[in-house]
């Protein structure tokens, strides 16, 4: 094994620490290097709770800590049984708690060696991924706003295996890894070994076949950045059109970055194909949706939008008790609060004493808009305001009975406008990262309506 660890200049290290044999070496070494490198160490267990044993694992894992005097902290995570499979589901839900549990400058460290990158190559293989999934795991990635390094990537089980005992180390038998049910561990326990006996080379030939096509997708990412720059708008949409000038070839890698960019797991040819056939190249009038992962892709004049699910609140309607008090939305679209302003600009007038205060989503309406002539429908604003029409009903409405006063961030009606003294200011703080590029201000500033 190597006796420094390319940490690529990170220095404040969250060890995700399993017990198994990997792990433990993993955080060994890096106990050791933390003095010469300056390293601050943390160490997280995730209690799936999928082992009877699982809380004994625990107390194991809090023990080795404290003997390397490595602060430890535990998550207990529940897994629902959903789509993809346990395996998936608890790999996305660790992710998801290591995320939450990362300080702003921490990067994660992980214990991936050589024979898990050449397993992670053949499910992929078996899969039919081309390149970018043949690329296998980076030992560097972004996780969100963080950094995720694995410096094993170039160690081999056996390596790892001779690290421990040669240390003295011990380390907790996950029984569940003799269970070839699963994919990854039928490799291990079947195939592997078979390869390995006769070719001794093989998963270090593989780490070396997964790097080449990692090469490769970064080649293409240079070559494709400045087309990507042009057919992606600030809202994150794609533009049909100029896709629909390009080869299948170029097209179809342009969608996967798009798609990479956007959150979204790598999709299959046949995805590509229906997204481009059903959705892209659907009628002008039709309302194509197409479900990738946990995301919606749909088609919005002449673009592809990506986002995610919005639970429906089409007649949704929130009482607003007092102008002093802060409203929660649902669906985590944020908060909104009014704050008395004498300020130059549109401010919001208070309701009257006979007047009650709502907020509602997926309304009709019918309204005159400050600054602007005659009236209007709520549906033609929209349009205007170039709305997708999934995102609409997720925009609160602030009514006065049943007067519709106020979108904020997007207009303010002669009803609602304050025509002299003070006024309130409406403020949105959180604006759910879907909606932002339509709201004419930022979380916790104050409206500026056209």
């Amino acid at each position: 094994m190597p006796s420094d660890l390319n940490l690529h200049g990170h220095r404040k290290l969250l060890v995700g620490f399993s017990g198994g044999i990997d792990s433990t070496v993993l955080l060994h070494q890096l106990s050791q290097l933390r003095f010469r490198q300056s390293l601050s160490l943390r160490a997280i267990y995730i209690h799936h709770g999928l082992s009877q044993h699982a809380d004994q694992w625990l107390v194991h894992c809090r023990r080795v800590c404290a003997e390397l005097k490595i602060p430890f902290i535990s998550r207990n995570v529940q897994l629902l049984g959903g789509k993809g499979g346990i395996e998936a589901e608890a790999r996305s839900l660790r992710y998801a708690t290591f995320k939450q549990v990362l300080d702003p400058d921490e990067a994660l460290v992980t214990a991936h060696h050589q024979d898990d990158q050449c397993e992670t190559f053949l499910l992929a293989l078996k899969r039919g991924s081309g390149p970018a999934g043949l690329s296998s795991m980076p030992s560097i990635r972004k996780l969100g706003n963080h950094w995720h390094l694995r410096p094993l990537l170039h160690v081999s089980r056996q390596e790892l295996e001779h690290y421990a005992t040669s240390h003295h180390l011990r380390w907790i038998d996950d029984e569940s890894n003799q269970d070839d049910h699963y994919d990854r561990n039928f490799l291990r326990l079947r195939i592997l070994p078979r390869l390995m006996q006769r070719w001794p080379q093989f998963s270090r030939s593989v780490t070396r076949s997964a790097e080449l096509c990692a090469e490769q997708e970064s080649l293409l990412d240079e070559l494709l950045a400045s087309d990507l720059q042009r057919c992606v708008a600030d809202d994150g949409s794609m533009d049909i059109g100029y896709l629909a000038g390009a080869t299948e070839r170029k097209r179809n890698a342009l969608l996967r970055r798009w798609l990479s960019q956007r959150g979204s797991m790598p999709p299959s040819r046949e995805a590509l194909t229906r997204l481009w056939q059903e959705v892209a190249l659907s009628r002008d009038d039709a309302s194509p949706q197409l479900l990738i992962g946990n995301k919606s892709l749909r088609r919005y004049q002449q673009r592809l939008y990506l986002s995610r699910m919005f639970p429906a609140l089409r007649g949704i309607s929130f009482s607003w008790q007092s102008v002093t008090t802060p409203l929660v939305l649902p669906n985590g679209l944020g908060t909104l609060r009014l704050t008395a302003t004498n300020s130059q600009g549109l401010r919001l007038r208070a309701p009257t004493d006979e007047e009650s205060m709502t907020v509602r989503f997926g309304q009709s309406a019918y309204l005159h808009l400050v600054t602007r002539q005659g009236g209007r429908s709520l549906k033609k604003i929209w349009q205007e305001k170039a709305i997708p029409v999934w995102l609409r009903e997720n925009i609160p409405l602030i009514y006065f009975n049943e007067e519709l006063v106020c979108a904020p961030g997007i207009f303010m009606t002669q009803a609602g406008v304050s025509k002299k003294g003070e006024g309130y200011a409406v403020v949105w703080e959180g604006i759910d990262p879907e909606l932002k590029p339509w709201i004419h201000f930022s979380s916790g500033e104050e409206t500026n309506f056209e």
